[in-house]
């Protein structure tokens, strides 16, 4: 159970900070509601409390796993493969996973890719996405500024 202020990622979504528990009325049914803001995007987010557990609502990463993230993004690209249903497949199930891990592999192999050989539309909005679910987590996890995050990460892919 979560409280009023605590740093949760919603996979799919991103960080945030739970704002408030309010009980609402949804389709004739009473239930408790974490209210949730995210700061990038500037949107709230209702997550019933009784489903919780099969959204994958989980804390923030700490200073150590912030650590690890950084060191995933500057390492070599990882194997992927080369058909594009398949690799868009396998991409999208680590988004979905909200393991931050998995979203950061997303994001440099698909950066890597497209600086290399480009990217189709659809691998595009899926980096965008990545990109700005693991934004929003490095954001909070380091209190700092969506800037400043963007900064960190793009310099792991200048060309020297």
């Amino acid at each position: 159970m979560y409280n009023v202020g605590d740093n949760v990622v919603y996979p799919m979504h991103g960080a945030g900070v739970i704002k408030a528990i309010e009980e609402r009325e949804v389709l004739g049914e009473k239930q408790k509601y974490y209210i949730m803001a995210l700061p990038i995007g500037d949107m709230k987010v209702m997550i019933p409390m009784n489903a919780v557990e099969e959204i994958g609502l989980r804390q923030v990463i700490n200073g150590e796993e912030v650590k690890r993230v950084y060191d995933i993004l500057q390492e070599e690209k990882t194997a992927m493969s080369t058909n594009w249903n398949r690799r868009y497949r396998a991409n999208m199930e680590k988004i979905k996973s909200g393991d931050i891990f998995a979203v950061a592999e997303v994001v440099k192999n698909l950066t890597i890719r497209d600086n290399k050989k480009g990217l189709s539309t659809g691998e595009k909005k899926m980096l965008g996405t990545a990109r700005q679910i693991l934004i929003s987590e490095l954001v909070i996890a380091q209190n700092s500024t969506e800037d400043e995050i963007v900064k960190v990460i793009d310099s792991f892919f200048q060309e020297e």
